[in-house]
């Protein structure tokens, strides 16, 4: 089995050269000895000792990142593009955990992960309330939370990092009103969220500033946020949308494995997708393409934030004391084909 000693040896340079480059510190490296030490690591077929590494720096080669539930395929999407970055950037491997946006379990698998040496933690929650991420920061974790923002009035602990989700709901909206619609509506379930609220809130001011009618159509989930229900809800909230007063010939849904619902439910309900009803969703998933119709949504820039947040993490972990900061990533528009103008237009 091949040491680092091996590895010095074979690239002729220093085994704190090696060291560094296995552990990311390359910044004044050249770049000839960079790929010299990459040729000999992998002519060697090298594995540095984890467990050694851990034992010396008291740090293991992991980035922790906590999911209100794989069951929401764009948090499913989102793991795999920060578990792609942190291993091909970086040589970290990511250990995720499901939390149900329960503030216990974010609690107590934050401590779980400081005390087996992860540093460097992601949280997507969306939750007002950051205290108890707080208080293991002050332990020595480096956190960043997606999907929320700081609630306070002086300079976060934190990191976030999310999606422009005011702009989001804002375009979605804008673009059934320039397909000829003048009453749509916004499918949303009970419970506040962050980006529930900010999707919302960029929905209401493109219906005020158009003038239409828009209207919000809320649905219970077995707790606030069973992420694993959304579809389900969707498919029920098709009669509401079907009998509702106001007749909305557009829909905005909160994120895209709620439109699939709707649509199904819409289907089974005799109405047909965009002739009666135009569908909307958020999140430009991939699983939009493989429905019938193929479903128009608001697509979050996943792999950008994805590398945002990683590089982030590792830079905190090197600098320490680096200023916490907030970042937000413009959303776009993927048209399929679920929009058409509304039935009476036509």
């Amino acid at each position: 089995m091949s040491t680092i000693n091996d590895v010095a040896k074979l690239a002729r340079v220093s085994i704190s050269t090696v060291s560094n480059v296995l552990n990311g510190r390359t910044d004044r490296m050249s770049k000839d000895t960079f790929a010299r030490v990459e040729k000999a690591v992998t002519e060697l077929g090298y594995q540095p000792n984890r467990a050694a590494r851990q034992l010396k720096t008291g740090e293991a080669a992991l980035i922790g990142l906590l999911v209100p539930s794989l069951t929401n395929p764009s948090y499913g999407a989102l793991a795999r593009e920060i578990e792609a970055e942190a291993w091909e950037s970086y040589g970290y491997r990511v250990v995720v955990s499901n939390t149900y946006r329960d503030p216990r379990n974010e609690r107590a698998f934050l401590d779980d992960m400081l005390t087996h040496g992860i540093r460097g933690v992601i949280i997507i929650s969306s939750l007002a309330d950051e205290s108890h991420i707080e208080e293991v920061v002050r332990k020595g974790l480096v956190a960043i939370s997606y999907d929320s923002q700081s609630q306070r009035a002086i300079q976060p602990v934190i990191d976030h990092v999310s999606s422009d989700n005011v702009a989001g709901g804002r375009m979605a909206a804008e673009y059934l009103i320039a397909n000829g619609h003048r009453c749509i509506a916004f499918l949303t379930p009970r419970g506040w969220t962050f980006s529930r609220a900010q999707k919302r809130e960029g929905f209401m001011l493109a219906v005020e500033a158009a003038g239409i009618r828009g209207v919000v159509i809320e649905g219970a989930l077995s707790s606030n946020y069973a992420d694993e229900e959304l579809a389900e809800l969707g498919m029920s909230l098709a009669g509401t949308v079907a009998e509702h007063p106001e007749r909305p010939t557009g829909i905005v849904a909160i994120n895209d494995i709620m439109a699939v619902g709707l649509l199904a439910g819409l289907r089974k309900r005799g109405m047909a997708i965009p002739a009666d009803v135009s569908v909307v969703g958020m999140d430009g998933i991939a699983l939009g393409t493989f429905v019938a119709p193929p479903l128009t949504s608001v697509r979050l820039a996943t792999r950008d934030m994805a590398k945002a947040m990683v590089d982030r993490i590792m830079l905190r972990l090197k600098r320490g004391e680096t200023t916490p900061s907030t970042f937000r990533f413009p959303p776009t528009m993927l048209v399929r084909e679920s929009v058409a103008g509304p039935p009476l237009r036509r």
